[in-house]
């Protein structure tokens, strides 16, 4: 059954605020003017050991008025749900833009002027992400009775010492309306559930943990309940993997080829591409705080991102994806777009100003805020790695291998400030001799530069090895702000890649 905006939040005085708001922008000479108004409630329970060890549920609820006047930005926000109080808040929206015009000037030049790309108006827009059963509407004792189930089941393994559960659940409503006639109005549900499995030798007092790699969804309770992922059969196979973890040898460092598994491509990917193509951050704009990017503007359309089977998108519009939506926090549509082509660099992720900016013509629509206290920045789409239409098996490439290493799952992970030089470690390393995986590794991490690596790319999986994987925490900007960003990828073969020995590493 479709659902609809949720009727407590259309029942706030949404229309009569941003009516006020854009029109004393209009009067006091605002060149635009946007009105966003948010209502994001966030929940999340924890347990240990099968019982419970904490819960939060908070709404942050407000609305803000963003502006361009003389050429400049200006942002204020409010939570005082009157005519006149959203009114003050677009006043005060057009003197900070007033200061910041000063500011401009004084610089003597242009650069710093804000214009923005031209969208088409797209009137009384409403959109609803994709799911089933909102979470907020299962008694809390629904949620934690599941988790506290899934944490004895795996308590009563053998090996199992202790057992950690979580989930993180998202209701967010978005209501927008500029004075180009745009109106929008979003509803969105997302969630994270995760188990990690600890096992702990107490002879030696040497420990080690087992996560599950089920990813974090655009999707409601029904997630939890055997929609788009088996939960009995992962947590059926943790303990056996723990235990087969507990007593694997040490990783012989040096270089091996790599099946990297969707549940661990995703971190990688999310790190030396998505980040590196925004083109804020490309440009300079997010230097004093998350770095540049290697992928720097000069090389669109020249720079060898990696080898020719890697085709990347960027993608509002992917079911169940995490930053999947249908209007973003400018009023442009969702769109999919290329971000790397045939392992060449083709495309950015755009906001309006710096869509107008580079002269690259309409947005792709990756503004967002992640609070009515924030102001809106370019944000990361759904960015992920296509798979070969009548590519292989994960199998299959395993079976390719004479001497190489099949990584699941993400752990730690760690990058420059340019998106270059990166080392990542995962949850399982299989090794593999002679396409047949023999048995568990610990204390592996890959080691590459981008390019070097996705270059080494020799093959990617077919469609029945693709996984959309995610993160909520992705964070950017000063003030901070968090984000939740999916990524999409087959199975991929890498040949000749570095691998160094964690515990080796750390001098123990």
């Amino acid at each position: 059954m479709p659902h609809e905006i949720d009727q407590t939040f259309l029942a706030l005085p949404l229309r009569a605020l941003a009516d006020a708001a854009l029109a004393r922008a209009r009067a006091l000479g605002a060149e635009h003017a946007d009105f966003r108004f948010e209502r994001v409630r966030s929940a999340a329970w924890r347990l240990r050991d099968a019982k419970p060890s904490g819960s939060a549920d908070t709404t942050d609820l407000g609305y803000a008025v963003r502006v361009v006047h003389g050429g400049a930005w200006g942002f204020a926000s409010g939570v005082d749900l009157t005519m006149d109080a959203a009114a003050r808040v677009a006043g005060q929206a057009v003197a900070m833009a007033k200061l910041s015009a000063k500011v401009i000037a004084a610089a003597g030049s242009d650069v710093g002027r804000v214009e923005l790309a031209e969208e088409p108006v797209h009137a009384e827009k409403t959109w609803i992400s994709s799911y089933e059963v909102d979470p907020f509407t299962v008694p809390d004792e629904d949620k934690t009775g599941l988790l506290a189930e899934w944490s004895e089941r795996l308590l009563r393994a053998e090996g199992v010492a202790h057992v950690d559960a979580s989930l993180l659940t998202v209701h967010e409503n978005k209501f927008y309306a500029d004075t180009a006639g745009t109106v929008t109005t979003q509803q969105r549900v997302r969630l994270h559930p995760q188990l990690t499995a600890v096992a702990v030798d107490e002879t030696t007092g040497e420990f080690d943990s087992m996560r599950t790699i089920a990813p974090p969804v655009g999707r409601g309770w029904e997630y939890l309940t055997g929609t788009g992922w088996d939960w009995d059969a992962e947590l059926e196979q943790i303990p056996s993997l723990l235990a087969e973890k507990m007593r694997a040898p040490s990783v012989e460092a040096g270089r091996y080829d790599l099946v990297v598994d969707p549940s661990n491509l995703w971190l990688t990917i999310h790190e030396s591409i998505g980040h590196a193509t925004e083109l804020d951050r490309a440009l300079g704009y997010e230097a004093a705080y998350a770095g540049t990017s290697f992928a720097t503007f000069d090389q669109l359309g020249k720079l060898a991102y990696g080898s020719s089977a890697m085709n990347v998108t960027g993608d509002r519009t992917a079911e169940h994806g995490l930053a999947t939506i249908g209007y973003d926090d400018e009023g442009v549509e969702a769109q999919s777009w290329d971000l790397v082509k045939d392992g060449t660099l083709v495309g950015y992720q755009l906001d309006r100003r710096i869509a107008k900016l580079t002269g690259l013509g309409r947005s792709n629509g990756c503004a967002y805020a992640d609070s009515p206290r924030h102001v809106p920045v370019q944000r990361m789409a759904n960015v992920s790695l296509q798979p070969d239409p009548g590519g292989l098996s994960t199998e299959d490439l395993i079976g390719g291998v004479e001497r190489g290493i099949y990584v699941v799952g993400d752990r730690s992970w760690s990058i420059d400030m340019q998106r270059y030089n990166f080392q990542f470690t995962g949850q399982r390393f299989f090794r593999i001799e002679n396409g047949r995986l023999t048995g568990q590794l610990r204390d592996v991490a890959y080691q590459a530069t981008t390019t070097d690596f996705w270059g080494s790319m020799e093959k990617v999986g077919g469609p029945q090895t693709y996984v959309l994987g995610g993160a909520f925490n992705c964070g950017k900007a000063q003030p901070g702000q968090v984000a939740a960003v999916s990524h999409g990828c087959p199975s991929a073969l890498f040949r000749g890649v570095n691998i160094l020995n964690t515990t080796q590493e750390a001098g123990r």
